[in-house]
């Protein structure tokens, strides 16, 4: 759409700050007030919208973005949220290694299975290996574990775990994040482990390379909407 608003700013309301295009509240796309928990994020959010020029471009606004995810999707029921996002660990990407070569099986062993033991002592998340391409069954008291973790995360960051996980292919890699256990670079570099290992090898086409920033891209600008947060 066009840009048809001049002043962007943020006022102090009593249960949040809120965002307004001209005096106007700023909305969500399911028509719910955009009401931030914390300034910082009210700012960023207020600072992308004042970034737009002649046409307001959705895709430029990632604050924006995964404020209103929480807001329309994780708040009305959490629960169901965490109930989603859990079920990842049920095919958790750091639980299938390779067979060979030896360097791609030490490489995953070496940045994959930290994680799985800080999983495992941190959240009591015992989490299976298998090798090779046949699928394992998870020990149902290690998905529980996970589910009750997942239980813990507030509304805003279970939106932001609800981005990170698919973007990983794994629970364990986007809960490290949300928790402050990895970076947003650290947890994409495990997330594309097996991929870098082919390019180091074969090389890497454009394509992929594009989508491989992206993704990067992606996972930077929901660790920054954590640090919002607070």
């Amino acid at each position: 759409m066009r840009r048809v608003y001049k002043l962007v700013a943020v006022t102090a309301e009593a249960d949040g700050h809120q965002v307004r295009l001209d005096g106007r509240p700023l909305r969500t796309p399911g028509r719910q007030a955009l009401l931030l928990p914390h300034a910082a994020l009210a700012a960023a959010i207020a600072g992308e919208w004042d970034a737009q020029t002649d046409k307001v471009r959705p895709a430029t606004m990632p604050m924006t973005q995964l404020a209103a995810t929480a807001i329309d999707r994780v708040l009305p029921d959490p629960a169901a949220m965490a109930d989603a996002i859990a079920r990842f660990g049920a095919s958790d990407l750091l639980c299938y290694r390779a067979q060979e070569p030896a360097a791609l099986v030490q490489r995953q062993h070496a940045v994959w299975q930290p994680l799985l033991d800080w999983a495992a002592l941190e959240h009591d998340a015992a989490l299976h290996v298998a090798h090779g391409v046949m699928p394992v069954d998870q020990p149902p008291a290690a998905l529980a574990a996970l589910r009750a973790a997942v239980g813990r995360i507030d509304p805003w960051r279970l939106a932001a775990l609800s981005v990170l996980t698919p973007a990983a292919g794994s629970l364990v890699i986007a809960l490290a994040v949300v928790l402050g256990r990895l970076d947003a670079e650290t947890a994409w570099a495990a997330s594309q482990l097996d991929e870098t290992f082919q390019i180091e090898a074969w090389g890497e086409d454009a394509e992929a390379a594009e989508r491989r920033r992206a993704l990067l891209a992606e996972m930077a600008e929901v660790e920054r909407f954590i640090a919002l947060l607070g």
